[in-house]
């Protein structure tokens, strides 16, 4: 990677004769022991990751069939390769024009984020993990003034992980995922590597975030290789730090049941960067000011709420845990019939009653079912604003759920500790 770096850094000079080199994460390094083993996955446990991830990505008012499409478009896209491994099938290594750079991002981000999941909960086993979207989360504090709130062009991670337990301070991590399909040789060098230089970019983006000061906050950065020779490979950095938040109270202003209010946070020439007997320098950055984590804290248990209500087709029931620049208005409004997502489905899977919604979509003159729900007793406490109590019964139940990979009457299902599911199955060609 750090090839790769040297690579950019000089093509960046030639190209605007620039002398300084772009700012990195330091102490960067492999994952060790257990987080470097094979990860052992279903595909459609994998697309459901990404599902979960990106439940609140602006869809527009066509979010509900997004949702899902974008969990089912690569269910015939990977399969066992040759070596046993998971690689792309035939329909998978032949996407049509700019499909290909999509299928790159989102399906390199699916197995990126399963082994940063994975990562997460290895290190923290007694604590639930939150996987959130970057953009969603610092729209609260950073968005630009303007009609439409937005982060600009800032360079930022693209998730945030928070390894959470009630009554206990989280942890965040900083993570970056990203895929491509190149097939890199022998002959192919270190700076040429599209992984190298994912990770190279992906390490300037997450230097871009910082909790209370420079370089306490641990990263995860990710590129997944979708044609490597020994299939799909996830090529993992992390740097290490505490990136510890304090805990809140179970009720009351400082907890998350309160309303959010939104910050005016610094971007430009918030983060000071000390050197060794140096003057040091000052760079751009995402900074959440030591006496803001506690507010920190809420926004990611909020927007985490506001997440799983998604992921469950609810509807205006989603705006209350958003702040006017995360999208208030635009869940509070009542989207077209039969192109959002609407809590309309109740199915008993194993031994849990869930509620969500459910698409049909057609895979290749196949009819397919796709459901998406949380478990009927935590989604009626987020319906009614208890994030607290709904984090304090999550974590209670998260043993309870089943692991299988199948279930009766469906087919494919994945089941999350957070009392999430996304079940699959094929429907009679006679069904409607």
């Amino acid at each position: 990677m750090d090839k790769a770096a040297t690579s950019i850094d000089r093509h960046r000079a030639r190209k605007q004769d620039e002398k300084e080199p772009s700012s990195r994460k330091p102490e960067l390094g492999p994952l060790q022991g257990a987080d470097r083993q094979d990860l052992v996955s279903t595909p459609w446990n994998l697309l459901s990751v990404f599902a979960r991830a990106t439940t609140l990505a602006r869809h527009g008012r066509g979010r509900g069939l997004a949702e899902h499409w974008q969990g089912l478009k690569y269910c015939q896209a990977m399969a066992a390769g040759p070596s046993g491994h998971l690689a792309l099938t035939d329909d998978g290594q032949s996407p049509e024009l700019s499909y290909r750079a999509m299928q790159a991002r989102e399906l390199g981000r699916a197995f990126g984020l399963a082994v940063a999941e994975r990562t997460v909960r290895n290190r923290f086993p007694d604590h639930m993990v939150s996987t959130l979207d970057a953009e969603a989360i610092l729209l609260a504090g950073f968005a630009r003034s303007g009609p439409r709130p937005s982060l600009g062009a800032r360079p930022r991670p693209d998730f945030f992980i928070e390894a959470w337990r009630p009554g206990r301070r989280s942890r965040v991590f900083v993570v970056t995922v990203n895929g491509n399909h190149q097939k890199a040789t022998k002959r192919t060098a270190k700076a040429d590597r599209s992984a190298f230089q994912q990770l190279a970019r992906g390490s300037e983006r997450a230097e871009h975030f910082h909790l209370a000061e420079w370089n306490t906050t641990p990263c995860l950065l990710m590129s997944t290789e979708l044609l490597a020779l020994d299939g799909i490979t996830v090529n993992a950095l992390q740097a290490p730090g505490e990136g510890l938040l304090p805990a809140r109270p179970a009720t009351g202003r400082g907890s998350a049941d309160a309303v959010l209010s939104e910050r005016n946070l610094a971007y430009a020439g918030a983060v000071k960067v000390p050197a060794d007997g140096g003057q040091g320098r000052i760079q751009d950055g995402f900074l959440v000011p030591r006496k803001e984590l506690g507010w920190y804290g809420q926004l990611l248990a909020r927007t985490g709420a506001a997440g799983q209500l998604a992921f469950a087709g609810a509807g205006t029931e989603i705006a209350q845990y958003l702040t006017e620049k995360q999208g208030h208005k635009h869940y509070k409004q009542q989207t077209f019939a039969g192109s959002s997502s609407v809590r309309d489905a109740r199915h008993k899977i194993g031994p849990t009653v869930y509620v969500g919604t459910d698409q049909v979509f057609r895979l290749n003159r196949i009819r397919v079912e796709a459901f998406s729900g949380i478990s009927e007793e935590l989604y009626e406490l987020l319906i009614k604003g208890q994030v607290e109590e709904y984090r304090s019964r999550a974590y209670e139940l998260r043993d309870t759920y089943p692991t299988s990979t199948t279930a009766s009457l469906w087919g494919p299902v994945s089941f999350g500790t957070d009392g999430t599911v996304m079940a699959l199955r094929v429907l009679p060609m006679n069904e409607t």
